[in-house]
């Protein structure tokens, strides 16, 4: 048997809504720690997990490690039903093929359930090793969405490059080219709009824009992104969701057709 409990039911609205374009289909799996999700996109460029531990849930139920495989469209479709402030309830019965979603208004005079069958679907676990990165980058999450909103006007590819003198994001098309810096900038009195950059040694890496703005999605959960470098490894993009958990997006870098020539 399985029961959730989340008070803030808008946070899984806006995780659905996050992650619903990159992922048409993913298992979510509970355990007794919290309620989890990793699945590649379709062309399987990046990679998303999510965690909702589950000391962030009112109540929480999980009499034995379960995977609940669901297409992420329709769930979405289910959640647009809840209001922002309703409380959502996830139920699945042991061996059930279906999970059912209630909503339930703050004054309890509203509610709504939602039944839907569950998908059979591969899927093979990655095993992430945690890392140790040359640079992370900690800045506003929507300024962080316009910068890569804007460059893709520009060009297809974006360059994350972290000096002491800052992170700058770059591009270049057809039109021309553009470069925005952010400076490290530690804003005392409004945590949630300050730049932080721990920079072990320099780096500079391209990737694709198309990700880079589905990721930005995930920016209502959070006022702040962090964003993770090394050379050879994916970056890593990260949400907090609120106090109970995160949303990480991994992405390869793209290696630069000069590099290919000379090799």
């Amino acid at each position: 048997m399985l029961e959730l409990r989340l008070v803030q039911g808008s946070l899984l609205k806006k995780v659905l809504e996050a992650i619903k374009d990159l992922v048409n289909d993913a298992n979510f799996d509970c355990s007794g720690t919290g309620f989890s999700l990793q699945a590649m996109d379709s062309s399987h460029v990046a990679l998303v997990a999510l965690l909702l531990r589950s000391e962030g849930f009112e109540h929480y139920r999980c009499d034995r490690n379960l995977s609940m495989g669901m297409n992420l469209g329709n769930m979405s479709k289910m959640l647009r039903c809840a209001g922002n402030d309703d409380i959502i309830t996830i139920k699945a019965d042991d061996g059930s093929d279906t999970v059912t979603f209630m909503f339930e208004s703050p004054n309890q005079d509203k509610i709504a359930d939602f039944e839907m069958k569950l998908m059979d679907i591969d899927s093979e676990h990655l095993g992430i090793p945690d890392s140790e990165y040359q640079a992370i980058v900690r800045m506003p999450s929507s300024e962080f969405s316009r910068i890569c909103k804007d460059l893709s006007s520009i060009g297809d590819t974006v360059i994350i490059s972290v000096t002491k003198e800052g992170v700058k994001f770059s591009t270049a098309g057809d039109i021309g080219t553009a470069n925005i810096v952010c400076r490290q900038n530690n804003t005392v009195d409004k945590p949630e709009e300050a730049t932080i950059i721990e920079m072990q040694e320099p780096v500079s890496l391209t990737f694709a824009l198309r990700y880079m703005n589905s990721f930005t999605k995930a920016s209502p959960l959070s006022d702040q992104v962090t964003i993770s470098l090394s050379s050879e490894l994916p970056v890593v993009v990260e949400y907090k969701i609120a106090e109970m958990g995160y949303i990480r997006f991994y992405l390869a870098p793209k290696i630069e057709e000069d590099e290919e020539m000379k090799a």
